[in-house]
């Protein structure tokens, strides 16, 4: 098979295939950790002991999920120095030292106070316990803000050049804070956080359906149901924003995502199309289902600005079509079904249908919650499958081609380790199914109570 014989494509596979499966972490360890500050806040405020409780179940299921983050992320920055390795020597000076801060100003300092938080009731008061929990929430943003600086400053590569193979770096601000990194990463934290919220409601809801501390998990879907009817109006708001800083910076990318070939004359807008098939030879689409004007509307927020077509750019220059064409309508998709069941659950809320007693009556509505939440961990990989594929055939977007940034390496070495990375990551994901479940099925301890140094001063007098 072809397939098989390329060492090029099977170390865009395996990549691909460790960062999807990576993706699947980070995004709840961000949200929880954000969760996390607020019920501990609650708690420190309010001497409530139902948020006390929730926050000693939420940060089980954190730690579960971060450490399997961390054992699935590791082998992602090792595939630069062996599959490729001309990128990184090429970058390294720069692209290389943004990793290096991840991991010394972010995972180090998360690591330092993780241990705190979850084990450090005891040992510290509730101020330093606090403090904990707000590093733990900081380092986790700080780290996908360094992630982001890498992938965005490989979208749009600026404050420096090449110069005898190697990129200079002569303004380290520019480079950091690359055309693409603020809209990228607030698209991105948001995901994070939206994605917690729908985890969170539809373990509460479950919860909920079951009969099981109708209460205590009732409080956390609402939490989770404010949370929503923020962030997913917000999300589309920055990726509609996102959208237009693309068709910018990156116009072939967005020709490609919408198989528009033919830029619009003008005067007349350019169609969106809902549904199509390419055919990149041919360089048209065999079939396709369209709206007049809602291309141009959406990119220019114009309906008759102009949008460059795929036939604007040379051939070995588009990214590929079919992939991020429905990997896009996929995530906006979900996207909107998001919408969607936040606003029927102010509805009932509205209603006066979630109340504890009420509130396991709405089967429909859990179980939506409960099709959200994987369907945001799909949302969350379409959008990386988009951004990234889009920006091929580029490892850095007009500066270094994929093909000329790979290692010499044979088909056979790259595919041996593919097959070892699937089952590794195989096994990981069938331990962390097995811890997390594990973890739901106790469920909540109601009785617990809070070490003495952390409990309510009694009143004098």
């Amino acid at each position: 098979m072809d397939f098989l014989a390329d060492a090029l494509l099977l170390s865009r596979v395996q990549f691909a295939l460790t960062t999807a499966f990576h993706i699947l972490f980070p995004p709840l360890t961000i949200g929880l950790a954000v969760y996390l500050v607020v019920l501990e806040g609650l708690w420190l405020r309010t001497r409530d002991l139902a948020y006390y409780r929730q926050f000693r179940f939420w940060s089980g299921l954190f730690a579960v999920n971060f450490a399997v983050g961390v054992v699935s992320g590791i082998p992602l920055e090792f595939q630069f120095g062996t599959n490729w390795g001309p990128f990184s020597a090429t970058v390294g000076n720069f692209f290389g030292q943004v990793l290096g801060f991840e991991g010394t100003m972010a995972f180090m300092l998360e690591s330092a106070f993780l241990y705190i938080m979850l084990f450090g009731w005891k040992r510290v008061g509730p101020r330093m316990h606090f403090f904990a929990t707000i590093m733990v929430c900081f380092a986790a943003s700080l780290s996908a803000f360094w992630i982001l600086v890498a992938n965005s400053w490989m979208q749009t590569p600026s404050g420096g050049h090449i110069a005898n193979g190697v990129f200079v770096v002569t303004d380290y601000l520019a480079a950091i804070f690359s055309p693409d990194l603020p809209l990228a990463f607030s698209h991105m934290y948001l995901a994070c956080l939206e994605l917690t919220a729908f985890v969170v409601g539809a373990v509460s809801g479950v919860y909920v359906l079951w009969g099981r501390h109708t209460a205590f998990f009732l409080r956390s879907f609402k939490f989770a149901a404010l949370a929503a009817v923020v962030l997913a109006p917000l999300q589309a708001l920055v990726g509609d924003l996102n959208g237009q800083e693309i068709g910018r910076i990156q116009p072939a990318k967005v020709a490609a995502i919408e198989s528009h070939w033919d830029t619009n004359k003008p005067g007349t807008g350019a169609a969106w199309h809902v549904i199509a098939w390419p055919d990149p030879e041919a360089e048209r689409n065999v079939f396709a289902i369209s709206i007049p004007d809602v291309l141009s509307l959406l990119i220019t927020h114009d309906p008759t600005g102009i949008v460059p077509g795929l036939k604007d750019f040379p051939k070995q220059d588009r990214p590929p079509i079919v992939l991020p064409f429905y990997s896009f309508r996929l995530m906006v998709g979900v996207g909107t079904a998001m919408i969607a069941v936040m606003a029927w659950t102010i509805l009932l809320w509205r209603g006066g249908r979630l109340t504890v007693e009420r509130a396991g009556q709405n089967r429909l509505l859990f179980l939506s919650w409960a099709l959200m939440a994987p369907g945001a961990y799909v949302a969350v990989i379409m959008g990386w499958v988009t951004r990234e594929v889009g920006r091929q055939p580029w490892l850095a977007y007009g500066l270094i081609r994929t093909e000329n940034g790979h290692s010499a390496l044979s088909a056979g070495e790259v595919g041996l380790s593919l097959a070892g990375f699937c089952v590794a990551y195989t096994l990981l994901f069938g331990l962390f199914i097995h811890f997390m479940g594990k973890r739901l099925r106790r469920g909540p301890d109601l009785d617990e109570l809070p070490p003495p140094a952390h409990r309510p001063k009694p009143a004098v007098g």
